[in-house]
């Protein structure tokens, strides 16, 4: 309290003073002769000042320090003076000045401070708080919902334990009710050609007896003539009344028990039949199917045994039951019969049923679809026994070069081949296609999904298939430009392509292919076709036919303005093309194809309204097909125009806000198989039953 009295005192003095005691360094002077009393205690005091006086005065007033008093041996041992304590002493030092303000506003900062600091530790503490009983919870939850779901998961196995022991039970009891029906059904077969036999055999006792009564006429008198006809008359009524009351006996036992009578001569319409008639419905049928019916009698089973029956066999309808020894007896039987063989999805055929199949020397059509067990050696037994191959899918299978070269040997004729999505051949295997004899026939190739090609790959398929004319590739998002290019510099004579989800196949690649004369041309999913697509379509290809575009977002109504000239399109999909309107389709329906079209799809193009549909209603006059679905801007009146297209006979109209009055317009069309009408919200029980 007093230094603060002092500080008070001196920091209301006059200011001349204070800046004498800055100027002259007073409270340094003060500062080091004080520190010199107290830390050396000299017994004389007063000279111990006066030399030190001296030795400042000597230095000067710039070089005192705290410790210049003190001898240096004994200053390193102690703590140093603040430097500022003194002038705050003296009131010298504003900035650091302490008043009874300052002290109770230091005071109210810290104690503030405190209270924040503590309040954010209690907010902190809260929170955690409140995070640690979410976690809780959330855990609680999760271990509810595991808890149900493992006491689900019981409950449906306990179930489905319970539903394959019914099942059980119940092919038990239906093969017990089958041996009793079968036994059943035997036993009154078996009494019925009892009392049949029995009946034969009195109708011979009979006759037998009419003979004796003959031979005994001969030697009787004229006087019992009479009587011994008499006789005979009633034993011959006495037989016919129960000849009528067995065979009436018999009757109505097989009517009782047995549920189909007899089929008398000429009853059985299919022997009554041509073979190709009859071959064309046994087609219909499965393995399994035709072994049933070899058991219904001997006119079935000859007709089963036609080889007419046998030049279409199909393996995978029975893919889960065809074992290989049974599949390579039947191919073994009729090989001589054999044009077209079904192996899809057959993983159970293995070598005894490839080894038979190259006896079918006639064989055309192979597809082995799936079949995981298929490699180049089976592939090597078919080669070289079925020279006259024309059709050979091997999608979805594992073959490699060696198939393709197998194929450039032994397969001359080929025209249609299938390698979508077989992943294990190589660009150099494609060269092989012309090696050899080669597969110069080629006409259809299908290699959608074979993501290991290059723009090499196509180079080798231009070189050897140059005669290719329907080209497949879907689903290859590496298909690019370069690779329609090289295949296009030496196959002039392609007529169709599809490349469905080939993102980066643009206009160039379609203008590369302008020296082929394409009447079908089908893609999907790019961004890279725009309306030079259509510029080169009107030009190049003057007898389009088949033109499928879809979800391809740049197409826009210039496109239909340049290909409607053209006269030769019949269907037209441009599903997804959401920049297509009214203006376009006007445009088209307008031009050449305009009565010719039969189908077009329309899905998803939203700026499609009443006034284009009332347009395709008055030009498009032989339209089977149309697709309207998500059409949005489409009503009620644009689908009662539609009533004018008498040949109109699939529709869909999915996702469109169409009340009931379009279902009621839509029942005047005699010739519709089918609407789609899903998502239609605001159709009920009413239109569909006026429909």
């Amino acid at each position: 309290m007093e230094a603060m009295k002092t500080t008070a005192v001196f920091h209301s003095v006059d200011p001349s003073l204070r800046a004498y005691f800055k100027k002259h360094s007073i409270p340094d002077i003060y500062e080091a002769l004080l520190c010199g009393l107290l830390a050396m205690r000299p017994d004389d005091p007063l000279r111990f000042l006066e030399e030190k006086l001296k030795e400042v005065m000597e230095k000067g007033l710039y070089s005192i320090l705290w410790d210049t008093c003190i001898d240096p041996d004994l200053s390193l041992r102690l703590k140093a003076i603040s430097d500022t304590y003194l002038h705050t002493l003296l009131g010298l030092d504003d900035d650091q000045l302490m008043t009874e303000d300052l002290c109770d506003k230091a005071w109210d900062f810290y104690s503030i401070n405190l209270k924040r600091m503590c309040f954010d530790a209690w907010i902190e503490y809260c929170s955690m708080r409140k995070i640690s009983r979410e976690i809780f919870q959330r855990k609680m939850a999760f271990a509810k919902h595991f808890y149900e779901q493992k006491q689900l998961k019981l409950k449906l196995q306990q179930w489905r334990d319970w539903v394959k022991f019914r099942h059980e039970q119940h092919k038990t009891a239906a093969r017990r009710l089958g041996r009793i029906f079968d036994f059943s059904l035997q036993m009154i077969v078996l009494k019925a050609w009892r009392k049949q036999t029995g009946f034969t055999k009195k109708a011979k006792k009979y006759s037998e007896q009419i003979v004796e009564d003959s031979e005994d006429f001969l030697s009787v008198d004229y006087h019992g003539e009479k009587r011994e006809k008499r006789e005979r008359h009633e034993r011959h009524e006495k037989h016919e009344k129960q000849d009528k009351e067995k065979s009436h006996s018999l009757r109505h036992s097989h009517e009782d028990y047995i549920s189909a009578p007899p089929i008398k001569s000429g009853r059985d319409h299919m022997t009554k039949l041509p073979e190709r008639a009859v071959a064309q419905v046994f087609h219909y049928l499965t393995i399994i199917d035709l072994a049933r019916c070899a058991q219904v009698n001997r006119n079935w089973k000859a007709m089963t045994q036609m080889g007419s029956v046998w030049s279409n066999i199909n393996f995978s309808a029975v893919k889960e039951k065809i074992k290989d020894n049974i599949a390579g007896n039947i191919l073994l039987k009729w090989h001589t019969n054999v044009l077209n063989l079904n192996l899809r999805g057959c993983s159970t055929l293995y070598w005894l049923t490839f080894k038979n199949i190259a006896h079918c020397k006639n064989l055309q059509d192979l597809n082995v679809t799936e079949c995981q067990g298929l490699n180049d050696e089976l592939i090597r037994l078919v080669t070289e026994g079925c020279p006259a191959i024309l059709y050979l899918n091997l999608s979805h299978t594992d073959i490699t070069n060696g198939t393709l070269r197998l194929l450039s040997r032994g397969c001359p004729n080929l025209q249609y081949l299938s390698l979508a999505y077989c992943r294990k051949f190589t660009d150099n295997g494609l060269l092989y296609l012309g090696s050899g004899r080669g597969c110069h026939k080629l006409i259809y190739l299908d290699i959608s999904g074979c993501l290991q090609l290059t723009v090499e790959g196509f180079r080798n398929i231009a070189d050897s298939c140059s005669g290719i004319k329907h080209l497949i590739i879907n689903e290859m998002p590496t298909l690019s430009d370069r690779c329609i290019q090289a295949l296009a510099e030496k196959c002039h004579q392609i007529v169709s392509v599809e490349f469905n989800e080939s993102p980066h196949v643009s206009d160039a690649a379609f203008k590369a292919l302008g020296k082929c004369k394409l009447v079908k041309m089908k893609i999907q999913g790019s961004n890279q076709i725009t309306d030079l697509t259509f510029k080169l379509i009107s030009k190049s290809w003057p007898h389009m036919k088949h033109l499928c575009v879809s979800d391809c977002q740049k197409i826009t109504d210039l496109s239909l303005k340049m290909i409607a000239p053209l006269p030769d399109i019949v269907v037209l999909k441009l599903s997804d093309c959401i920049r297509i309107s009214d203006g376009g389709l006007k445009a088209f329906t307008d031009g050449a194809s305009g009565s010719n079209i039969r189908e077009l799809s329309l899905a998803n193009c939203s700026y499609i309204t009443d006034s284009a549909i009332t347009k395709i209603a008055h030009r498009c006059h032989n339209l089977i097909y149309l697709n309207l679905r998500y059409c949005q801007s489409v009503t009620d009146a644009g689908i009662d125009a539609l009533t004018q297209i008498s040949s109109l006979a699939y529709l869909n109209i999915s996702g469109i806000n169409v009340t009931d009055q379009a279902l009621d317009a839509l029942g005047k069309l005699w010739k519709i198989k089918e609407i789609i009408i899903s998502e239609c919200r605001l159709l009920t029980d009413t239109g569909i039953k006026v429909k």
